[in-house]
């Protein structure tokens, strides 16, 4: 039987997602016989699994499954070492194999996911066996599920590397609709991305440092303004509700009390005009909160709202209680390489 042919060494490079030099290779050694070509290369990609194991794994897919009852949802995100492979069907199928596993086993670590059983051997042995396959380091990295018994959640990913699931209480009658929406509000989430569900989440610590760094950028801009002619913006005194007490909301109003009576505005308009000022003054000093809380963001779908108010227009009830955002590759150190010697080495093979 006739050895590798440019044919042949297609259909096994898709059939088993390996190099095009390791495929040739195989075919070779095995006399053009594709099926023994396959296990040749789950042979020798399994005495490989372990070199393959330090390589930087920084691309991949994030992948989310939701059960049909909308009451749970699993997101993994499962690493490759290059954006080629991660495009790969068989890698695609793989993400949703192991979602699949994940959510049906429960598992929320690595370490626990590796000693589970699937297809009949340990995880970590049917991981060895797709490394072997495809080529590379493959990492299930990361992996969560959340599930509600009086409510809905729902989930987004975008373009495989952007990642979001939410869990919400609502009401039985509305839970068709808040499914619905909690999908818009995870792409919501998925651009904008916000660390936290609300403001009341914000850890003390960092509002505090926050708020000194806001303030010492605004008061940069300034000036530059000032150099530029242009109206100054106004600097906060705070930047989270948190921080708003009624004392603080007191003392804000009474100032601003005194600076319209002092520019002779009636007496009878400057409730009205207090109202329009208190808001504003209230958005000027909650400027964290909307970088950083889900519910306080200008919700993208509708800028007039916020995502709190988009949510309470549907349901009033509703509550979103669980949130989490995976960014592909978020937290790995990539080291830049080149690829011409990256090349050049895999040339030399």
């Amino acid at each position: 039987m006739a050895g590798a042919t440019p044919k042949l060494i297609k259909e096994l490079r898709e059939k088993s997602g390996a190099g095009m030099l390791d495929c040739k290779k195989a075919l070779n050694e095995c006399d053009g016989d594709l099926e023994k070509a396959m296990q040749h290369l789950r042979e020798a990609g399994l005495s490989k699994a372990a070199k393959k194991s330090g390589n930087l794994a920084a691309e991949g897919l994030v992948s989310i499954l939701v059960n049909d009852e909308n009451t749970k949802a699993t997101m993994t995100e499962l690493n490759s070492q290059t954006d080629f492979v991660a495009k790969n069907e068989n890698f695609i199928n793989l993400t949703k194999e192991i979602t699949a596993h994940v959510q049906a086993t429960g598992v929320s670590e690595t370490s626990e996911l590796m000693t589970t059983t699937i297809n009949g051997t340990t995880f970590e042995e049917y991981l060895n066996g797709k490394i072997a396959t495809i080529g590379e380091n493959l990492v299930a990295r990361k992996m969560v599920t959340i599930s509600t018994d009086n409510g809905v959640v729902n989930g987004y990913v975008h373009m495989g590397k952007v990642g979001v699931i939410l869990a919400a209480t609502c009401d039985e009658a509305k839970k068709t609709e808040v499914t619905d929406l909690l999908k818009k509000v995870a792409m919501h989430a998925a651009s904008m991305k916000p660390t936290v569900i609300s403001y009341k989440d914000l850890d003390v610590d960092f509002i505090e440092s926050e708020n000194k760094a806001i303030i010492a950028d605004i008061e940069k801009e300034n000036e530059e303004l000032v150099r530029l002619g242009k109206p100054l913006k106004n600097i906060p005194e705070f930047v989270s509700a948190t921080q708003l007490t009624d004392e603080a909301i007191a003392a804000a109003e009474a100032r601003m009390k005194e600076e319209l009576i002092a520019e002779g505005k009636p007496e009878k308009i400057i409730p009205n005009i207090l109202k329009g000022k208190i808001a504003r003054w209230i958005e000027d000093n909650s400027q964290l909160d909307k970088t950083h809380a889900l519910l306080s963001q200008t919700y993208v779908m509708d800028d007039s709202k916020t995502v709190e108010q988009a949510i309470a227009e549907v349901d009033a009830t509703a509550q979103i209680v669980e949130y989490v955002r995976f960014e592909l590759g978020d937290g790995i150190e990539k080291k830049e390489e080149d690829f011409a010697a990256e090349v050049a080495a895999q040339m030399g093979k």
